[in-house]
């Protein structure tokens, strides 16, 4: 059957960081974006605890500037 795609949760949060930082975003600025009460739920996506949603995986790449595919780190 072959091998079934999998995600590196934690070099995919490490992604995300970098690529708030390179836009020049702070953790807030996302929580804001996103209207999340706390940022929680932001530093466990960096974290690589848990995965944004799909709707919230959107939004990212639309803040970033960047493409899903250039967020989500593929495992091996």
């Amino acid at each position: 059957m072959g091998n079934i795609p999998s995600i590196d949760m934690t070099a995919t949060g490490e992604n995300i960081t970098k690529l708030r930082m390179r836009a020049g975003l702070t953790v807030r600025d996302l929580q804001e974006f996103f209207g999340f009460a706390t940022p929680q739920a932001i530093y466990k996506w960096q974290q690589g605890t848990t995965m944004p949603a799909l709707d919230n995986l959107v939004g990212l790449s639309v803040i970033l500037g960047v493409s899903m595919d250039e967020i989500i780190v593929r495992g091996k």
